[in-house]
C-alpha cells in the first residue's frame, strides 16, 4: 500500500471513525491536533526506517547539513 494510503487509512482507524464530529472545525481541529501532536512525533513509521516523522527529518536535516 503507498504511504500515503496507508496514512488516511490510519487517521481514518485511529481518529475519524471513533466518534461523531458536531462540526467541521471540531474535527479540522482533531486531525491538525493529531497529526501535529501524535503522528508526526511520536507514531513510527515502517517507511522511515521505525523513526517517527519528526525523529527522521531532524536526523535527516542534520545529516544533509554534514554532508554540504
Amino acid at each position: 500500500m503507498p504511504v500515503v494510503e496507508s496514512f488516511f487509512a490510519t487517521v481514518k482507524t485511529e481518529l475519524i471513525h471513533r466518534r461523531a464530529w458536531p462540526t467541521r472545525e471540531a474535527a479540522t481541529s482533531a486531525l491538525f491536533n493529531y497529526i501535529e501532536g501524535w503522528y508526526n512525533t511520536r507514531r513510527r513509521q515502517s517507511t522511515l526506517g521505525y523513526l517517527s516523522p519528526a525523529t527522521y527529518e531532524s536526523t535527516h536535516a542534520n545529516t544533509h547539513q554534514q554532508v554540504a
